[in-house]
């Protein structure tokens, strides 16, 4: 995983803390995907967040998230599941970060079947991290 900030320096404790804290975000989506929890996963988002699907449906606060959630996320892992790796982390401001993900999808039988790369923007409130503005997208072999 790389770490962009305003200097060359190695990242503070600070940013440790906070890097250790979007892991686990990104855990948390992981959880909750995996173990199709939709109110869980609803509970990540900013209450105005925006998400773009991989398959580029644009929905615009928690409430549509919520709405699309629930109709998608129960019996998804029926033939499957996805991981969530934390891959690059860029501070646009100690309370925001850009967050690249790796998520790679695996069948029942530990294929690996596809690839995404979702980008969180992710905002500090009330002394947590939540998904703000994201988007997810499928990795194209070519």
């Amino acid at each position: 995983m790389t770490i962009d900030q305003d200097t060359d320096q190695t990242p503070s404790d600070t940013d440790q803390v906070e890097i250790a804290e979007l892991r686990d975000l990104v855990a948390e989506v992981e959880r909750t995907q995996q173990n199709e929890l939709v109110d869980d996963f609803v509970a990540l988002f900013r209450r105005d967040a925006i998400w773009t699907t991989g398959h580029g449906k644009r929905l615009f606060g928690r409430d549509a998230i919520a709405e699309f959630t629930a109709a998608v996320l129960p019996g998804s892992s029926a033939h499957g599941k996805a991981t969530y790796e934390l891959e690059h982390v860029l501070f646009i401001r100690p309370d925001v970060a850009a967050v690249k993900v790796r998520q790679q999808y695996f069948t029942n039988d530990g294929t690996l079947e596809s690839e995404g790369s979702p980008m969180y923007v992710v905002a500090r409130e009330d002394g947590r991290w939540l998904l703000t503005a994201n988007q997810n997208t499928p990795v194209v072999s070519g």
